[in-house]
């Protein structure tokens, strides 16, 4: 069997208080962990923060450590500590709004009118690196996901200069 080259290094970031005291309770990390195996990139075990903890400084982190994907899940809601979108904002370069309107667009069609609830950003940190907020539900991850999967590679290849990545025949 011949191994896949990896696409470079892709990070996780896990903000739940519970997780951060039980890593078993994080559903969504290793999922969302898995899928960038899938698509060959290399990536660590999810880190685990609090929320209202070191989100910002964790994400800093994996930008310097030349992360080109890093993707949070949870403290996207309303709670008093639900702050991974204010937290991650300010390394954002370049916004790219509609991932996160399409993921909430989704949410609502499954989940229903709480998904409007869920607050994210996306967008390219750090030079070239995009970074997705992901909700903390399974629900909310899976959204995200199957959004990204449609982008991935042109955000990327756009990122790198590489110009348009050529479109599946799907």
């Amino acid at each position: 069997m011949t191994s896949q080259p990896t696409r470079g290094r892709a990070a996780v970031v896990v903000v739940s208080t519970q997780a951060s005291v039980d890593p078993a309770l994080d559903r969504t990390g290793p999922v969302i962990a898995g899928w960038l195996r899938e698509r060959a990139f290399t990536v660590a075990e999810p880190v685990i923060v609090p929320d209202g903890g070191p989100i910002a400084e964790t994400v800093s982190a994996e930008l310097l450590s030349d992360a080109r994907v890093v993707i949070t899940t949870g403290g996207t809601g309303v709670t008093p500590t639900d702050r991974t979108p204010e937290a991650i904002a300010p390394l954002i370069d370049l916004e790219l709004p509609g991932i996160t309107e399409e993921i909430r667009r989704r949410g609502l069609a499954g989940a229903g009118p709480t998904a409007l609830l869920s607050r994210g950003i996306a967008g390219i940190a750090g030079g070239g690196t995009l970074v997705v907020t992901l909700p903390g539900s399974r629900g909310g991850v899976a959204d995200g996901l199957a959004v990204l999967d449609g982008l991935l590679d042109h955000v990327l290849a756009q990122v790198s200069g590489e110009g348009h990545a050529p479109r599946s025949a799907s």
